[in-house]
């Protein structure tokens, strides 16, 4: 991504300004996925699929297993 700003025009940020960019950034993520979640666009996170399937397979071993 390229700087639209000419050369001359730059001037070098400070620590600070680039925090608040950051966490301008971060709280922005944020509300867009709250947003998200609430129009019910959300999605289950791939660890958590991959839990539940570790589960069910693993349940399902128990169960040839220790069947009499």
């Amino acid at each position: 991504m390229t700087d639209p700003t000419p050369p001359q025009d730059r001037r070098e940020r400070t620590p600070d300004e680039v925090k608040a960019n950051f966490m301008q950034r971060r709280r922005d993520k944020i509300v867009e996925e709250i947003q998200r979640n609430r129009r019910g666009e959300y999605t289950v996170p791939t660890w958590v699929l991959a839990a539940l399937l570790v589960a069910i397979v693993a349940g399902f071993i128990a169960l040839l297993l220790l069947a009499p």
